[in-house]
C-alpha cells in the first residue's frame, strides 16, 4: 500500500462522513416541515359533532 493512497483515502472517507451528516440534518429538517404541515392539516379541521349518549352503547352480535 502506498503512503500517498493512505491520504486520498482518508480525505474520501473525511468527506463521506461531511456528506452523510448533511445528508441526516436536510432529512431531519424535511420531517420537522412536514411534521408541521401535519398538525395544521389537523387543526384546520373542523370539530367533530357529538353524537347522541345511546348512541353506540351496544351492539348486536346473531351468531
Amino acid at each position: 500500500m502506498d503512503v500517498s493512497s493512505v491520504g486520498g483515502l482518508s480525505s474520501a472517507l473525511s468527506q463521506a462522513q461531511t456528506g452523510d451528516a448533511v445528508g441526516m440534518l436536510v432529512l431531519k429538517k424535511a420531517m420537522d416541515i412536514q411534521a408541521q404541515s401535519a398538525m395544521q392539516l389537523l387543526q384546520a379541521l373542523p370539530p367533530v359533532a357529538s353524537n347522541p349518549p345511546n348512541l353506540g352503547n351496544s351492539v348486536d352480535i346473531k351468531v
